[in-house]
């Protein structure tokens, strides 16, 4: 279908501005932390807290969001991994969308202040992944959640790391989540490529050439690229993994290789729904109150989240 006219809208104000991939990581940095003043202001909540623990390579920040109203007993639990290209984004970018997931499923979630690329290359960041749900899921009760109904979550780049912590957790020694959501998730390196870096690469925000930048910064090398903790899809297998959801966007250059990893969980026995968006473009998400097709992709994403977490 067309791109969304609430989409395009948002595209047109973005024309003229500097593709990410030509800037300084900075300055880069500084413009997408610039856009949270463009987005609309997420559900209130009972508490918003930060504590630093202890994580592979020094302290590690997190966000814990408590959705306001009355629990009947322990929430579910949510580990949220925000979405950066490895190198860009933080807590402040994604406190909108992961103060929908708390609201909208009534979980306590943890927001993950990973390290980022440049200056911390892979494996730093999918290190403090795994070390943040590991501490989630053991003070789990402290939090007033449950950590026998904990999610893992994320967009873009972090649902690079759902991924790739769910295969952790599953060789790894646990614990086992509930679910893994994976929201327009990077799944595979950008070479070879799909089709819809063919289709998607520019015009749509998220560019080809941006997605290099992205891989060149994170990588120490790109003979790294085979690994499965940096590109999930070459796991040898993904069967054993938890419950997921993957959604994608049409205009996305990620789109191909988020459906592919759906489609190939799937077929190795993981209960999986994997559901493109239509008429949106990567990162469609931030603009939930202000799009409406985002607001209802997040209504189907917190409704799959609600099922997984049923006592």
């Amino acid at each position: 279908m067309p791109v969304d006219p609430q989409i395009q809208a948002l595209l047109d104000k973005g024309t003229g501005v500097p593709d990410t991939s030509t800037l300084p990581v900075e300055e880069a940095r500084r413009q997408y932390e610039g856009r949270v003043a463009l987005m609309a202001p997420g559900p209130d909540m009972a508490d918003v807290s930060e504590r630093d623990i202890d994580g592979p390579g020094g302290p590690l920040r997190l966000r814990i969001y408590r959705p306001a109203g009355p629990a009947a007993g322990p929430r579910p639990l949510i580990v949220f991994y925000h979405g950066s290209g490895f190198v860009l984004c933080s807590l402040d970018t994604h406190d909108g969308m992961c103060r929908h997931l708390a609201a909208g499923i009534d979980a306590v979630l943890v927001s993950v202040d990973y390290r980022l690329a440049p200056e911390h290359k892979f494996p730093a960041g999918p290190d403090d992944c795994l070390a943040a749900t590991r501490w989630a899921a053991a003070n789990a009760e402290a939090l007033g959640a449950d950590a026998a109904r904990m999610l893992i979550a994320g967009d873009s780049a972090g649902g690079t790391m759902v991924a790739v912590t769910a295969q952790r957790l599953r060789d790894e020694g646990g614990p086992t989540p509930a679910g893994q959501m994976l929201l327009y998730p990077v799944t595979d390196y950008i070479d070879p490529g799909t089709p819809s870096y063919v289709e998607n690469g520019e015009g749509y925000g998220l560019t080809t050439k941006t997605m290099r930048w992205f891989w060149d910064h994170y990588l120490n090398d790109a003979g790294e690229a085979d690994n499965p903790l940096v590109a999930p899809s070459r796991a040898e297998s993904l069967a054993g993994l938890p419950p997921a959801y993957v959604m994608s966007a049409e205009y996305d250059p990620l789109r191909d290789e988020a459906e592919n990893y759906g489609e190939r969980l799937r077929a190795e026995g993981v209960a999986t729904e994997v559901t493109r968006r239509d008429g949106v473009n990567h990162g469609f998400l931030f603009w939930v109150g202000r799009v409406q097709r985002a607001d209802d992709a997040m209504a189907d994403a917190v409704a799959w989240g609600r099922r997984m977490t049923e006592r």
